[in-house]
């Protein structure tokens, strides 16, 4: 069985030692909310990092609106 066992990421230890505390409802709520919002603002700084490496402006966000990107397999 110990070939199953697979380390926990840094993350995943440091959120597990903020669960050694009962949280009530209304702080569980606070902490989810705050990690999404965690993980947002790093999927939008990725998105700010392509916005400019790639120099799009509005009318290159309008292009993508309008054209079918997806590609079947």
């Amino acid at each position: 069985m110990e070939g199953n066992i697979q380390s926990l990421s840094n993350s995943q230890l440091e959120i597990l030692k903020t669960f050694r505390y009962d949280l009530n409802e209304k702080d569980l709520k606070k902490f989810r909310k705050m990690l999404v919002r965690f993980f947002a603002e790093i999927v939008m700084d990725e998105a700010d990092e392509v916005w400019d490496k790639e120099e799009w402006d509005e009318a290159k966000v309008e292009e993508m609106l309008n054209t079918k990107m997806r590609k079947r397999g």
